[in-house]
Parts: structure tokens; sequence; C-alpha cells
């Protein structure tokens, strides 16, 4: 071989080897790069998760304050009015659920059957404060499995509390409270339909306008910046809707609709 081809196979071998370095280095730079980007976006997401926690509690601890105002007011009344065994009853139950809030805070989630048996807790105390002027009715679709499927703490008791004190409480006579859990064809997916008899959204509306309370939009403002959060955290798909009955079925109240599905077990 002589000198000519020799230098030649010497500078494709240099050519070769710088070629196959800018490759390796090019793939090292994009791997170290994808990485960084990866911890970047993990650490963004931790950030945002912390910070709708964060968010979640404060929201929650809104809520608590109007049932036990109201709840304290019911006592008392019975209190003043010297019956002693309905107090207590109801002082024993109040305290029960107290302790239930307070556990339930703690954690995000908690089954559809620790839920439906906290809300009829609820609704129990609401039938003593209003003298059994409020029946209620719980419907669970027997497909359903209630030890396996989990709902965002303390989301249904708001909802039911705004049907009780703006929807029942301004009615004349008795009213009922219904609550529906439906399957859905959606893995982790379910629905639930809640709807009273009261006076209905757009009498509540109107009611709102002759008077200066705002606790029901409050209410209502709190439960829809809590869907929103729940939604933007990726963890559940949450779908929220409220209608004044006469607008659907016909009926007389509010009916309150919605479609959850938990991602994370996805």
């Amino acid at each position: 071989m002589d000198n000519l081809a020799i230098t030649y196979l010497f500078l494709f071998i240099l050519i070769l080897v710088i070629v196959l370095g800018m490759v390796f280095l090019f793939i090292t730079f994009n791997n170290r790069k994808n990485q960084l980007l990866q911890q970047q976006l993990e650490d963004q997401l931790a950030a945002q998760k912390k910070q709708y926690e964060s968010e979640l509690n404060a929201l929650r601890s809104q809520l608590n304050p109007h049932f036990v105002h109201n709840s304290l007011n019911a006592i008392q009344y019975y209190i003043q009015r010297n019956e002693v065994e309905i107090s207590e009853d109801y002082l024993t139950k109040f305290s029960k659920l107290m302790r239930l809030f307070f556990d339930y805070s703690r954690t995000k989630t908690i089954t559809l059957k620790e839920e439906i048996a906290f809300i009829k807790k609820y609704l129990d105390i609401e039938k003593l404060r209003f003298e059994d002027k409020i029946s209620y009715k719980i419907n669970v679709d027997k497909e359903l499995d209630l030890n396996d499927l989990e709902i965002p703490t303390m989301l249904l008791q708001p909802m039911l509390e705004n049907s009780v004190n703006h929807g029942i409480f301004h009615k004349t006579s008795s009213g009922t409270i219904e609550v529906d859990f439906k399957t859905t064809k959606e893995d982790n997916q379910y629905q639930i339909v809640i709807k009273d008899d009261g006076i209905g959204v757009n009498e509540t509306k109107k009611h709102n306008k002759n008077t200066t309370g705002t606790a029901k939009a409050h209410s209502s403002a709190v439960i829809a910046e809590r869907l929103d959060i729940l939604n933007d955290s990726g963890d559940w798909n949450i779908s929220y809707s409220i209608h004044d009955r006469s607008d659907i079925d016909d009926g007389t109240g509010t009916i309150v609709q919605l479609t959850i599905q938990n991602l994370s077990e996805l």
C-alpha cells in the first residue's frame, strides 16, 4: 500500500472517529437535556400539586364553619326549650360527625361507602335541626363497588347543605332530598345526582336579590373553585352542573349532576 492510500485510510478513520464522537456527544447531551427537562417538569408538577393541596385544604376549611354555626344554634335552641333528650341526642350526633370532619380533613379521598355513611350522618343532623321537616333518600346502583371507588373528601356535604339551607328552608311545607349514585360505562367513573324539592335555583336567585345574604353565592363559588382545582390537578375529571328542576323535568326544586372519574387509578 502506497503512502497516498495510507493517508486516505488514516483520514477516513479520523473522520469516522470524529463523526462517531459527535454522534455520541449528541446522544449524551440529548439524554442529559431530556433528564433535566424531565426533572424540571417533575419539580414543577410537585410544586403545583403542593399548591393544589394547599388551596383545597383552604377551601375545605371555608365550608365547615357554616354547618358548625347552624348546628350550635340548633343545640342552643333545644336547650332553651328545655328539651334535654333532643339536645343531648343532637350534641352526640354532632360531636361524632365533627370527629369525622377532622379525620377526613387529613386525607384527600375516601371510599364511596365512607362518603355515603358520612352524608347520612349529616342529613340525620339536619333532620333534627329542622324537626323532621326534611326527609332524604339515598339510592345506590347495585353494580357500584363502594369499597373500591373513591371520592374527594367532603365533596357532597356543601352541596347538600345548599339544598337544605337555600332550597327546602324557604319552603312552607316539608321537603325531600334524594341522592342517586349511578354507574357509567367508563373505568373508575360514576355519576351522582342530588335532587331536592325546595324553591329551586331561579327562586333562590330572586330571594338573594331581595336580601343582603351572600352565603349561598359564597358557598357555590367555593364549590366551583374546588372542582376547578381538582380537575387541574390531573387526578380527577369531574363535570358539574346545577339546574332548576322546572327547566328539566317540570318539577320544583334543584338538581345537581356530577360525573366523577378518578384518573390517578387508571
